[in-house]
């Protein structure tokens, strides 16, 4: 099994694609949320929605400590903070890329006295600057298949998580039959049509859909999940199997 990472358009090494990635969405940050709702039909806000709700046990929990990673414009983040009890620990949300996390930060900055809140932490999900077991929860949307490593993310994900703790990672899949051929014309033709009018630039939305193309199938991200300690591994499709949900546990066994 041979998995390495994102590869943008001229990376020769993980170094220069986590940069690519980051000058990437530094580009597009003002842009991303209008062109994920018009390129997603808005079903985004229901992959958001249920995967918050598949951790609503932990997240009802006061003092669990939760990070969303590759937060993006906080939108993940928002979906989880409605799971969050009145006076809960605020959730950690991260990303590298400054542009969108001063974006996210506005959404998820603004609060009443007392209502639960995210706190924005500029941080490469590669090398977390958390201490080890001290999460309860890590939740990913459309950003671990941005990673340079993805036996690296999981391997610090795993790291700062408590033993027994949760780890969730949202993203495109490619779908097969049909259904898979034509979202493909979709994907990789008129979705970089459509970025390019509203953003105005090629290359972000031209790596969009190579980016899906080159991450692992669910059987194989399984399969490496389960390499790097992870236990009760499991993927749920969403919306025909467009998008899906890992999920794992950190082992009580450490």
């Amino acid at each position: 099994m041979t998995i390495t990472g994102a590869r943008p358009l001229g990376a020769e090494d993980e170094a220069s694609a986590a940069r690519a990635v980051r000058q990437i969405f530094d580009t597009i940050a003002p842009r991303y949320d209008l062109l994920n709702h018009v390129l997603s039909a808005n079903v985004d806000r229901l992959w958001w929605r249920r995967t918050a709700r598949r951790f609503r046990a932990v997240l009802a929990r006061p003092d669990a400590a939760v990070l969303d990673i590759c937060c993006g414009t906080g939108d993940m983040t928002m979906a989880l903070l409605k799971h969050r009890p009145s006076g809960a620990r605020p959730i950690l949300a991260a990303d590298f890329s400054r542009e969108m996390l001063r974006r996210g930060a506005k959404k998820f900055g603004a609060r009443e006295a007392g209502a639960p809140y995210a706190v924005p932490l500029e941080a490469d999900a590669l090398h977390l600057p958390l201490r080890s077991g001290s999460l309860d929860l890590i939740v990913t949307a459309f950003g671990f298949r941005n990673l340079a490593n993805y036996e690296a993310g999981l391997r610090e994900f795993h790291r700062v998580l408590k033993p027994g703790g949760q780890l969730g990672i949202l993203d495109f899949s490619e779908p097969g039959g049909l259904l898979g051929k034509a979202y493909a014309v979709y994907f990789r033709r008129v979705l970089p049509a459509i970025g390019r009018a509203i953003c105005g630039k090629d290359g972000p939305y031209k790596y969009l859909p190579a980016s899906v193309g080159s991450f692992p199938p669910p059987t194989e991200m399984l399969e490496l999940m389960r390499a790097t300690g992870y236990a009760e591994c499991g993927w749920q499709p969403y919306t025909f199997g467009i998008a899906g949900l890992y999920t794992g546990t950190r082992s009580l066994v450490v």
